[in-house]
C-alpha cells in the first residue's frame, strides 16, 4: 500500500498494519489482500463485487477487518458484502471508506451490507466513513445496511462520519426476532456545504426484542443534515429512538423520529434535542484561558464520545 492508503487505513480502521486474523481490503475497486482463518472465512463473490464472510458456529474473541480506499479521482466504486454469522458467537467487525479526492471529479463509494446473525450470536460493528482533498473536489458515500437478527442476538453498531464527505445518504434496516436487541450509535460531522442524510426502519417482530437508536450530530458551515428513524413494533417489544445535534455558524439539521406500535405490549419512544453550544460552556472553559476556537472544539469532542 501506498502513504495516502496507509494514512486512510489508520484512520478509519485504527490499523497501520495487516491485522492478525480475517481480512479484506479493497483499493480503488480492486481487492488488494484477502485472509480467512479457520474460523472465518471470506470468499470472493463471482456474480458482482464483494465478499461473503462466514463466521462459524462458536467463534469468540475474533475480528474482521474489511475497510475500502479509495486514492484517486472520479473512482465510483459498489460492492456487495454479505455476513453470516453462526449460532453462539461473539465477534467484532471493523469497516469503513476512506476517499482520497483532490480532482474536479466525482468519487464515490456505495456499500450494501446484509447481516445474518445466528441464535445467541453477539457483533460489535464498527464503521467509519472519511474525506480528505480539497474543499472543491466531491467525496460521496452511499452506505445500505440491511439486518437480520435471530433468537436472542444481540448486535452494536457504531458509525462514525469523520469529516470530508461532501454527500451520503445512509440507509439501514432491520429485523429482530424473539429476544433480539440492537444498539445504533451514529456520529456524523458536517462542514461547507456537505449534505448529509441517514434512516432508520427497524421491524421488531420477536417477542421481547428491542432496538436503541442514538444519534449525534454537528452541523458546521452552511452544511445541512436530515435524520429519519421508523421503529414499528409488531409484538412486545421495546424501542427508543434519541436524536442529539449542535448546530454551528448557518448550519441545518432535520430530524423525524417516528414510531409505529402495532401491538399492544410494544413501548417506544423517541426524543430530539437540537441547538447551539452553550455560552456558559464557552465562558466556563474561557476562564481556563482557552479561546472560543479551542473551547468549542473541546466540547464538540466531548459531546460527540
Amino acid at each position: 500500500m501506498d502513504k495516502i492508503s496507509l494514512e486512510l487505513l489508520k484512520q478509519i480502521a485504527d490499523i497501520e498494519k495487516i491485522p492478525q486474523g480475517a481480512y479484506n481490503f479493497r483499493i480503488d475497486g480492486k481487492k488488494a489482500e484477502q485472509h480467512s482463518t479457520s474460523e472465518i472465512q471470506i470468499v470472493s463473490k463471482k456474480d458482482k463485487q464483494g465478499i461473503d464472510i462466514y463466521v462459524a458456529p462458536n467463534t469468540k474473541g475474533k475480528s474482521v477487518h474489511i475497510p475500502v480506499m479509495l486514492t484517486k479521482g472520479g473512482l465510483k466504486d459498489m460492492v456487495y458484502n454479505d455476513f453470516h454469522i453462526g449460532e453462539n458467537c461473539d465477534i467484532v467487525i471493523v469497516a469503513g471508506c476512506g476517499i482520497y479526492n483532490c480532482s474536479n471529479a466525482t468519487s464515490e463509494h456505495q456499500g450494501i451490507h446484509t447481516f445474518y446473525i445466528g441464535k445467541n450470536s453477539h457483533v460489535k460493528y464498527v464503521e467509519k466513513h472519511l474525506g480528505i482533498g480539497e474543499n472543491n473536489s466531491k467525496r460521496e458515500f452511499f452506505p445500505i445496511t440491511k439486518v437480520y437478527m435471530q433468537q436472542s442476538s444481540t448486535m452494536e453498531m457504531e458509525t462514525t462520519q469523520i469529516g470530508g464527505v461532501s454527500n451520503t445518504n445512509r440507509k439501514s434496516f432491520a429485523k429482530l426476532y424473539d429476544n433480539a436487541k440492537l444498539i445504533i450509535k451514529e456520529k456524523i460531522m458536517t462542514d461547507n456545504d456537505d449534505v448529509s442524510k441517514s434512516s432508520f426502519e427497524v421491524q421488531l417482530v420477536g417477542k421481547k426484542s428491542s432496538v436503541d437508536v442514538l444519534s449525534r450530530s454537528v452541523a458546521k458551515g452552511k452544511s445541512k443534515q436530515t435524520f429519519t428513524s421508523n421503529i414499528i413494533g409488531k409484538s412486545e417489544c421495546f424501542g427508543h429512538v434519541e436524536c442529539d445535534g449542535i448546530i454551528l455558524d448557518n448550519g441545518i439539521i432535520v430530524s423525524t423520529p417516528k414510531i409505529n406500535a402495532q401491538n399492544i405490549d410494544s413501548t417506544l419512544v423517541h426524543e430530539a434535542a437540537i441547538g447551539k453550544i452553550a455560552q456558559d460552556q464557552i465562558t466556563k472553559l474561557e476562564t481556563l484561558g482557552l479561546n472560543k476556537e479551542d473551547a468549542e472544539k473541546i466540547i464538540i469532542e466531548s459531546f460527540m464520545l
